[in-house]
């Protein structure tokens, strides 16, 4: 036998990603054609009475390594399967060296056995690792019932022939043996394995345990379901012996079970399902249990549409739906194409919460706004369900009634949620600012949560008592009045003002969408019934004063039926036209005569005294009027009056105004002398209708003037400001709303505050170019604008026309 550092020349037998180690005995397949030549050239090359020997070089990873094993074949054959194959044993490690020639067609290298030497005696250190090593494996062994392994394992005492007795573990991939053969160490080898050997035991540990775990779970459910199938006989004899239904309605655990739920919606329905089983049919709690699981189960938890985020034809449905409105449509389409933005960009979710605004569109009745809201749904592709909050008073409403009443249910979101049939959903919050409080709680304090994006993703119903998000909602709210809406929530929401149509933008709607709509309803086709823009021009200017539409809508339907009407009576024939002229024969004569078109005589400022201001109400810009008077000296009295139902502040601004006139008289020309010894009455009409606000300072100080000095206001002359004690014109708001007001009213000079002069860009162009429009800074200039020239000196007092509406005679004045 060659000692241990001869060189040996023996053929290479390549496995394939296989590694046998020195010791293992190993079935090799001749069918590869490299495997049958390194074999056939082992046996022609052997000594007579010797067994071949082949070098054993596994291939990992595509490469052979520098060390491969000497192998004896053992015995040549056939294998269980019948295959052709050869048993080899691995005999030492050997160093592959370069090519040599041999017989046959194998490749023939050089190899150096590799030496292996080790201390005599071995250290405690390596004895320890030998110990453990082996009751590893002997432990890995006796779970596999390998009991003759074994012996065989603790019988041997070499350390290298133990560590690479490892290589009999089926868990050590090809990479972890390759390792084991390439490391020439023996204390190194043991190591390797019995840190390999360790690890695979902890986690058969684990498996195990997650395996006893599962039958355990499988077990108990097993057991479970026998008991509930017994359970439900026994109910169902029972319900039979009773006379009731046998059926009973499905199971609530397999409808809970076959819903399509959150995990941790599902974790409590169970737990309800669980309290269900265990109540007696005939106790309330029953159902209560009952409403609530078909509650859960009917919400559409895991169902969302997906949003069709294309703005140009959401934009295109904005235009065909709505005619005017171009900065509500502007500021809703860079609302849909910044939640384009974040959706394209993966941005909608941040940390559970997704960004967007919440449109609050404030504006008079009849401007669209429930509309708009149907709109932006349609834009989006999402479900539209609109939420009335006009008049609701209970915090219940909002957040659901605890289970505990009778008749709980959830509130009003989680019930536009159910509607929709989706979670995400454009839900319309209508008539915001109608939201009361009293003893049952604020309504509107509830919604602070529901409309918060930080806090909405987690919102709880009261009767559900699990959480919904919201994150994903688009909500609208819609309101008449913004100071009624509580400022804590109109800070969680983005406004979009709403402040009226013009004349030319309410014929546009008429005639494209009222008409036809108003048509259907008559019962008579386009054909038949033609209204000219006038008559629609009319109808709106004359017939109508309001900022939005719903009232031109109804004029126009009486319309329509009275034309209906005469056809059915044979009092005309159809097809007809509706002209503008022949609009008194079928509705009567106008409500609203513009103040420009009506008599000198019939003007509300034909006396002194008596000013046109501009306001803003919940139903958009309005025409305000203010009269003053003075008492006669000799009937007494002193001091300021103030009637017509004024706040505060609008009082305030009345002494504003006569503080003013009695320190700036002198200047101003006019006879102030007398004022303490008189009393002043100041009257703003429509006394049944609250009034408040500092921009009716100009209007007052305007009327006043024009009582003292006996010169009437100029009819088409509206205004609008605060005034100051100075005489300053302080800025106000509303101007859009107020200048639409004048141009409904037929007024074309209109004074404001030259500070509110950047709001006339929001003005649509065919008003601004019917108004003359005059930014002042100084009552003294709203004065100029406003009064007619002064009289000739020829003219006695006594000629001055007495004022009316409480105005007194100019000749007291003059």
């Amino acid at each position: 036998m060659e000692s241990s550092f001869d060189v040996l020349t023996l053929p290479v037998l390549p496995l394939e990603s296989e590694v046998v180690l020195p010791g293992m005995v190993v079935p090799l397949e001749l069918s590869d054609s490299e495997v049958r030549a390194a074999v056939e050239a082992a046996q022609s090359a052997a000594p007579r009475g010797e067994k071949p020997r082949v070098l054993l070089v596994p291939r990992v990873d595509g490469s052979y390594p520098a060390i491969g094993v000497v192998g004896r074949i053992e015995q040549v054959g056939r294998l269980a399967d019948g295959d052709p194959g050869a048993l080899v044993r691995g005999l030492r490690r050997a160093r592959v060296g370069a090519g040599t020639t041999g017989p046959g067609r194998a490749l023939w290298v050089e190899a150096a056995p590799v030496d292996e030497p080790l201390p005599d005696p071995l250290p405690g250190a390596v004895t320890e690792l030998v110990g453990q090593y082996k009751a590893l494996a002997t432990s890995w062994l006796r779970k596999r019932g390998a009991w003759q392994v074994v012996d065989r394992v603790t019988g041997i005492e070499e350390v290298g022939q133990l560590a690479d007795n490892a290589g009999y573990f089926p868990f050590l991939t090809a990479e972890q043996l390759a390792t084991l053969l390439a490391t020439t160490d023996p204390v190194e080898r043991l190591r390797l394995a019995t840190r390999w050997l360790t690890d695979h035991l902890a986690e058969e540990e684990v498996s195990e345990s997650i395996a006893k775990d599962v039958q355990d779970g499988v077990e108990r459910q097993q057991r479970e379901f026998l008991l509930r199938r017994q359970l439900e006989a026994v109910r169902k004899e029972l319900a039979e012996l009773n006379g009731d239904d046998a059926d009973g309605g499905e199971d609530p655990r397999a409808r809970v079970e076959a819903a399509d739920l959150p995990e941790h919606v599902r974790e409590a329905a169970l737990k309800e399902v669980e309290k269900l089983e265990r109540a007696s049919e005939n106790s309330p709690e029953a159902g209560w249990l009952r409403t609530w699981l078909d509650t859960v189960l009917e919400l559409p938890w895991q169902v969302r549409t997906e949003d069709a985020y294309d703005i140009p034809g959401a934009r295109a449905v904005l235009d065909a739906d709505h005619a005017g409105l171009a900065d509500v449509k502007e500021r809703i389409t860079e609302y849909l194409a910044v939640r384009k933005r974040r959706a394209d960009r993966g941005l909608g979710v941040v940390g559970g919460r997704r960004g967007g605004a919440v449109l609050a569109l404030v504006g008079p009745p009849g401007t669209g706004k429930t509309s708009l809201g149907e709109s932006v749904a349609r834009a989006m592709g999402r479900k539209f369900v609109r939420v009335a909050l006009g008049g609701v008073r209970d915090e219940a409403e909002i957040r659901g009634h605890r289970r505990t009443y009778v008749g709980a249910l959830p509130g009003r979101i989680v019930r536009a949620i159910r509607e929709a049939g989706s979670m995400n959903p454009v839900v319309l919050l209508d008539e915001i600012d109608k939201v009361g409080a009293d003893f049952r709680g604020d309504p509107a304090a509830a919604l602070l949560e529901v409309l918060d994006p930080a806090q909405n993703h987690t919102f709880r119903d009261h009767y559900l008592e699990v959480e919904l998000d919201l994150s994903d909602v688009v909500f609208l709210a819609t309101a008449n009045a913004l100071d009624a809406i509580p400022q804590p929530l109109l800070d969680r929401m983005e406004l979009v003002r709403l402040d009226g149509y013009t004349e030319d933008e309410k014929v546009t709607i008429a005639r494209d969408h009222l008409l036809p709509r108003q048509l259907e309803r008559a019962g008579l086709a386009a054909d038949e019934v033609r209204v000219e823009d006038a008559a629609l021009r009319r109808l709106a200017a004359e017939y109508t004063r309001e900022a939005g539409v719903r009232g031109l809508e109804r004029t126009i339907a009486r319309v329509l039926r009275k034309v209906a009407a005469r056809a059915e009576l044979g009092e005309t024939t159809l097809p007809d036209t509706v002209t503008d002229a022949g609009l008194r024969a079928l509705i009567g004569r106008p409500h609203h005569v513009p103040e420009s078109a009506r008599e000198p005589g019939a003007r509300r400022t034909s006396v002194p005294g008596v000013a046109t201001g501009l306001a803003v109400t919940g139903a958009g810009g309005d025409v305000l009027y203010v009269e003053a008077s003075l008492a006669d000296p000799e009937t007494g009295g002193s001091g300021l009056t103030l009637t017509g139902q004024l706040g505060d502040v609008m009082k305030e601004s009345g002494q504003i105004a006569l503080s003013y006139l009695r320190s700036r008289g002198a200047e101003l020309e006019l006879p102030v002398g007398d004022l303490r010894e008189r009393g002043i009455h100041l009257h703003v009409p429509a006394g049944a209708v609250p009034k408040d606000g500092p921009s009716a300072g100009v209007t007052m100080t305007t009327a006043l003037a024009s009582l003292l000095s006996g010169r009437t206001v100029r009819p088409e002359v509206a205004m609008t400001g605060e005034v100051s004690l100075t005489g300053r014109v302080l800025p106000v708001g509303g101007i859009k709303q107020k200048l639409l007001a004048a141009h409904r009213a037929g007024l074309t000079t209109v004074v404001i505050p030259r500070r509110n002069e950047p709001d006339l860009d929001d003005l649509p162009d065919e008003v601004r170019g019917t108004l003359d429009i005059h930014p002042v800074s100084d009552v003294s200039q709203v004065l100029e604008l406003a009064l007619t020239p002064a009289e000739t000196p020829a003219e006695t007092p006594a000629e001055t026309p007495a004022a009316t509406s409480g105005g007194a005679p100019a000749a007291l004045v003059a």
